[in-house]
């Protein structure tokens, strides 16, 4: 698949996507073959909700009418700007209601927006506007400056809409693309738009993955892919009706997120509480206190932190009555803490960006502790070897899944497609999983050397090379280490050139750990730095990992 297979064309992906997969059936899902997502919003207006809150939060609030009408202007605006059907658009945004304005509205308007990480470096945002080809972008006044330079060099990139500013800009980030507020962007625009004649297996939305085992891939997702999920997991664990608000901390730019502030409160006619800026625990208590969700979605990270705040003992949590989980094993202490502040048994579930949501999951009223869960209806999953063929019995193997929201493709990646995408639908998880007499999945770990880390994937030999450039680091390793309370971080082993004092360690891990977030990404900084004279060596003169692992975590 290139670039030009769906600029100029119908921008159709068929082959390969399991259109009648047996879990349509079970869950009673169909959908006419000339369908837009944007109907996941949109459909709210003729079913009478229009004056009901779709969006709350510090950064404003909207009703389903006030929302469908920004999501057209900006449809209309990105029409009138002369693209394709087809094209990508790029969104650099934080959660606020300009979200899901401009992620309906791109298409309502048969576009294809991105959804991009707003941690993403500006030789990241390089990449990705070079491998989408994306001509405009819409980006939070806070991130302007990362469209610089270096960002917009070499790109198609012709136009920049900053989003949440009224000042008057010329440029973002001094890179000599043009830039426009918003709201002078949209002026206008009518407030009416009727959805583009898409297909149901049309592509509909871009999300990136981490890129931790080379160039992150553009992963495609098709019209019907969110409903789907609503359908599926949305229907058969959360369970929401028109009086839920659902507060996701995870972010929109997040399949997991997307899923939990977008698709499952709009597609049940319920309302979505956005948190812009970073998710500390202060302001999360506060935003459940002031706005009384009734629905929260974390990680264990966050579950752990929240647990551990000092305003815990005080926090209003009366109004939740789900919390769910996803993306990393949920430790007992982790569990019960927050059952103790807050009442609530956490339910755990897994998923993946290339499903688009959770496909294995516990139940509110079932569930065991550190099991991913059961399959979610809708979804077929197996265990298989290496060979592909399935295990019998108690054996582990690497898990499959195969519903009707599997991604079909990674963007002008054949070969990562072959490898993922098999034949028949089925995805290759990569995750080697336990299977009990109950039915419920226990994660043992990846095929590969990846481990998760706040919730992403994260590749230590990526982490090591980056220490390794450090002119202060003679040598060092990277490992994935199990905490106490089951969770997986990353630990660092490292040999400087000059020898330093006790009472400069934390100095110089602070130092190192901020080269790796400045360099890479900054969830993917190690947790723990240990510092060594020399690392132990194999006889063939190779650093022994294994001797490296069997020292113990430092105290805490």
């Amino acid at each position: 698949m290139t670039c030009d297979d769906h600029r100029d064309t119908a921008h159709r992906l068929v082959d390969g996507v399991p259109h009648d997969a047996p879990g349509s059936v079970e869950i009673g899902f169909s959908l006419s073959a000339h369908y837009n997502a944007s109907a996941i919003l949109f459909d709210n207006l003729a079913a009478g909700r229009g004056e009901r809150p779709a969006v709350l939060g510090p950064a404003g609030s909207r009703s389903y009418r006030a929302l469908c009408e920004d999501a057209a202007r900006i449809g209309n605006a990105l029409r009138a700007q002369g693209l394709a059907p087809g094209e990508r658009i790029l969104l650099f945004l934080d959660d606020t209601p300009v979200y899901p304005a401009a992620f309906f509205g791109a298409i309502r308007a048969g576009l294809v927006p991105l959804t991009i990480n707003t941690l993403t470096p500006p030789d990241l945002l390089q990449f990705y506007l070079q491998d989408s080809g994306a001509r405009l972008a819409i980006v939070d006044a806070d991130f302007a400056t990362r469209f610089n330079t270096t960002a917009c060099g070499n790109t198609s990139l012709e136009r920049i809409i900053v989003a949440n500013s009224e000042t008057e800009a010329a440029e973002a980030g001094g890179s000599g693309v043009p830039a426009q507020p918003l709201a002078a962007w949209i002026a206008g625009q009518s407030a009416a738009m009727p959805a583009a004649d898409t297909h149901r297996d049309d592509m509909a939305f871009w999300m990136y993955s981490s890129g931790s085992t080379g160039r992150p891939k553009g992963i495609v997702h098709l019209h019907h892919d969110m409903a789907y999920t609503a359908h599926s997991y949305a229907n058969a664990i959360l369970k929401l009706t028109p009086d839920d608000i659902c507060f996701s901390v995870p972010k929109i730019f997040f399949a997991y997120g997307l899923g939990n502030s977008l698709t499952f409160p709009f597609s049940a006619g319920a309302a979505s509480l956005l948190l812009p800026g970073q998710p500390k625990p202060d302001a999360i208590f506060a935003a459940i206190a002031g706005y009384r969700p009734t629905v929260f979605f974390g990680l264990p990270t966050l579950y752990t932190a929240l647990t551990k705040a000092s305003g815990a003992a005080t926090a209003d949590l009366s109004s939740l009555r789900l919390s769910i989980s996803a993306a990393e094993v949920l430790s007992a202490e982790v569990f019960n803490g927050w059952k103790a502040i807050c009442g609530l048994e956490i339910v755990e579930g897994l998923g993946s960006t290339e499903v688009l949501h959770i496909y294995l999951s516990n139940l509110p009223e079932q569930k065991k502790l550190g099991a991913a869960g059961k399959r979610v209806p809708g979804y077929e999953v197996k265990l298989c070897d290496p060979s592909g063929q399935p295990v019998q019995g108690e054996q582990e193997g690497v898990l499959w899944v195969r519903g009707d929201s599997n991604a079909p493709a990674y963007w002008n990646r054949p070969d990562k497609t072959a490898e993922t995408m098999r034949d028949g639908g089925w995805i290759y998880t990569g995750d080697r999983f336990h299977r009990d007499d109950d039915g419920f999945y226990f994660f043992r770990g990846r095929a590969d050397d990846l481990i998760k880390v706040s919730g992403q994937w994260v590749y230590p030999l990526e982490v090591e090379l980056c220490l390794a450039d450090h002119p202060s680091v003679r040598e060092c390793a990277v490992v994935a280490v199990e905490m106490p309370d089951r969770r997986m971080t990353l630990r660092a082993f490292v040999a400087l050139n000059d020898a330093i004092g006790d009472d400069e360690r934390a100095t110089t891990t602070r130092m190192l750990q901020d080269h790796v977030k400045t360099t890479l990404l900054p969830y993917k900084y190690p947790r723990i730095v240990t510092f060594l004279d020399d690392l132990p060596k194999t006889g063939t003169g190779k650093i022994d990992r294994q001797a490296l692992l069997r020292q113990p975590l430092p105290k805490t």
